[in-house]
């Protein structure tokens, strides 16, 4: 990688999100927390998610990554309040596509990924990219399957009441 690729990869952009990290806390009392890390790079991301009516109502996360990693997960923590499990796993599918196959950016409400379009070139870091819209689509998996298991039960949703 030359220095003229590294400039254009670590754009002023991509550090400025990386330094802007929203909700970057835990969550005390979360639906579902989950932490995904990228075996290639050691980035590592933990989502927890407050889930209400099937739509975040509150989300945290702890972002150890890469510049690259850490700007994914500003672009898409900045969306997901009010996200449901759909959007986040078509956004992160879109995400898939874009770095993988050249696809198009993620559309609304996951606005802001062209500015890692320059990361397209470099495989190894596509993991840590993807790790925060990854890791909430698994938060929301695991907090829909608790809901049900809640409701099988006849128990109180956590946070409800």
């Amino acid at each position: 990688m030359s220095d003229t690729d590294l400039i254009k990869l670590y754009s002023q952009r991509i550090l400025a999100l990386a330094a802007d990290i929203p909700h970057a806390r835990r969550l005390e009392h979360p639906t579902a927390s989950v932490r995904k890390r990228s075996p290639l790079c050691g980035s590592t991301v933990t989502v927890d998610v407050l889930v209400r009516d099937g739509r975040i109502a509150e989300y945290g996360q702890d972002v150890k990554a890469c510049a690259l990693g850490q700007a994914s997960a500003a672009l898409s923590g900045a969306k997901m309040i009010g996200r449901t499990r759909a959007e986040v796993e078509r956004a992160r599918d879109e995400l898939r596509r874009m770095l993988k196959d050249g696809g198009p950016v993620p559309s609304a409400p996951f606005t802001g990924y062209e500015v890692l379009e320059p990361a397209r070139d470099y495989r190894n870091r596509h993991a840590s990219i993807l790790l925060a819209l990854e890791a909430t689509a698994e938060a929301l998996a695991e907090a829909e399957a608790s809901a049900s298991e809640r409701s099988l039960r006849g128990g109180p949703a956590p946070g409800a009441g």
